[in-house]
């Protein structure tokens, strides 16, 4: 039997405190192996994962900070697997970003922004990176905004997320051009790598 493929994401890049003096939390590896391959990431020891689940072709995995659930959450790592969309004609990292951004457009179309931060590569897979986000979101206990790092990932096979998603106050456009983004995303350009 042939062993799956490796596609590694260091999340870990994803570890810019909330504020510039703070200091980052510890991070620990996860493995996951979703459908055809192995998804390895950082996660930062403050999070644990509260939510996991394989229905069909569609692989979740979700992650809170410690003390905080699925439902009444701060932040939340994602990640996500589609069985066998490389097949799909047409796909690309950008255009599957695409349809995740029309999702959130879905939840706030007077409140959506978005801001493309390109394509880039984990090793020999192809990537997509952008932060999306909505200003107000009637979901959840109470009405506030919600700002998300996707990055999206074509595996060999399928294609994959991680997407760090921040809720705070409601407002009338989400903190998509915020510095935090283009920091965490610097800091995945140095550490992030994928290998078969």
């Amino acid at each position: 039997m042939r062993a799956p493929a490796t596609a590694t994401i260091l999340a870990a890049s994803f570890l810019l405190a909330a504020t510039a003096y703070a200091q980052a939390p510890q991070s620990f590896r996860v493995i996951s192996p979703i459908f055809g391959q192995l998804v390895s990431f950082a996660m930062p020891s403050n999070f644990s994962a509260v939510f996991e689940n394989t229905a069909g072709g569609h692989y979740i995995r979700e992650a809170v900070l410690k003390g905080e659930t699925p439902e009444r959450w701060t932040e939340m790592i994602t990640v996500t697997g589609e069985k066998g969309m490389t097949l799909t004609p047409g796909s690309s990292p950008e255009k599957f970003a695409g349809s995740i951004a029309s999702s959130f457009k879905s939840a706030c179309p007077d409140s959506f922004a978005a801001r493309p931060l390109g394509t880039t590569t984990f090793g020999r897979f192809e990537g997509f990176v952008a932060v999306i986000g909505c200003g107000r979101v009637d979901s959840g206990p109470t009405r506030h905004s919600e700002t998300a790092l996707l990055v999206t990932l074509k595996g060999t096979t399928d294609y994959y997320t991680i997407q760090w998603a921040e809720r705070g106050p409601e407002s009338d456009e989400p903190p998509v051009n915020d510095d935090r983004w283009q920091a965490r995303l610097r800091h995945s350009a140095r550490s992030s790598s994928a290998r078969s």
